[in-house]
């Protein structure tokens, strides 16, 4: 029997339907490539008439999926450590790196125009600061005119690899947060309303006056968000986009490990919520047809899908970074030892 699935962008959704069992590809997990995964696979489908099934469900749910099998790929913007992997039998790889963006609705406040750092963004989360003109904020944001309102957080509802790097991040930042509460891609939030996936989040926002989120650039972007600054480890106040993201992830060694992690990163141009998002698959895999289809999608988009990346303001692997991707491939294998698929 063949399913529909629906990507979910924030501000479009694109219905992919199931071709014949050798070509239907379907995968779950992480919003936060999402709408860069619906563009890849309408323009796939375009190129080779070849169906890609993405499930935009967030990274703890794609990661169940990989592990009970129901799916070809799972998808987590959360890395998992290669003593995990190993365990399971799984490989991961990185497709492009983005960022996770604070944004507020505040009446008279317009995108770049706050101010934010770790420590402040922590003390929101945590319910120590329930103000807008809190001292904290305004020490941050002298010039603004910062309401006497009560800040509505919101966070993700979800297992979510967003959360993983928002939660990532003010565990590096905030001493008291790291203590209460940690990281992971569902913590036990102290505070805030709960919207399901990015688009969820970013919708929340959009209604609720004097709010504040959290959520993935491109969604930022096909909202017309309005986000904060972020003032990163080199102590600057830097905004958002793909050459703040590449800065973040200049000093990352995809050479000794795929399992990187790009927050609260050195430099001086270096956005603080950065980080890369990653695939899942079996290393020996019952469907050796489905898996290579799976990765002739992929190389596909390593080689063709770049500009979409750069349009969505994703940024894309470095061309040597690729190379070693195509070569891990390797160690996925049919049940006989052979490896299912050779990227030329």
């Amino acid at each position: 029997m063949h399913k529909s699935f629906v990507v979910a962008t924030g501000v479009a959704a694109l219905t992919i339907t199931g071709l014949a069992a050798a070509q239907d590809v379907t995968g779950a997990g992480a919003t936060f490539p999402a709408p860069l995964y619906a563009k890849w696979a309408a323009d796939y489908n375009k190129a080779t008439g070849v169906k890609i099934n993405y499930q935009s469900v967030g990274s703890g749910a794609g990661i169940k999926q990989i592990d009970a099998k129901t799916v070809a790929f799972g998808a987590s913007d959360m890395p998992l450590k290669d003593e995990e992997l190993a365990k399971k039998g799984q490989m991961q790889f990185p497709t492009v790196i983005g960022g996770v963006v604070p944004v507020v609705n505040i009446k008279g406040i317009s995108a770049g125009q706050l101010k934010l750092n770790g420590q402040v963004l922590g003390d929101i989360y945590l319910g120590k600061i329930t103000k807008w003109n809190d001292a904290a904020v305004k020490a941050l944001n002298p010039s603004l005119a910062l309401p006497d309102a009560a800040i509505a957080v919101v966070r993700r509802a979800d297992g979510s690899g967003t959360s993983f790097i928002f939660t990532n991040y003010l565990s590096k930042v905030n001493a008291e947060w790291k203590t209460k509460v940690g990281e992971g891609t569902a913590v036990n939030w102290p505070t805030g309303a709960g919207g399901k996936g990015n688009e969820g989040v970013a919708a929340f926002v959009g209604r609720l006056p004097n709010s504040l989120g959290y959520v993935e650039y491109a969604y930022v972007k096909q909202n017309k968000m309005t986000y904060a600054m972020m003032q990163n480890s080199a102590g600057n106040f830097v905004a958002p986009d793909d050459t703040a993201f590449k800065a973040a992830a200049a000093g990352a060694d995809w050479s000794k490990s795929f399992y990187q992690i790009l927050t609260n990163q050195p430099g001086k141009d270096s956005w603080p919520l950065t980080g890369a998002t990653f695939i899942l698959m079996h290393k020996v895999q019952d469907k050796p047809a489905e898996a290579a289809s799976t990765l002739k999608f992929f190389d596909w988009a390593y080689k063709n899908g770049d500009k979409t990346a750069d349009d969505l303001d994703y940024v894309p692997m470095p061309a040597s970074v690729k190379t070693q991707i195509q070569k891990a491939w390797g160690e996925i294998k049919d049940a006989s030892g052979k490896p299912v698929y050779a990227a030329k």
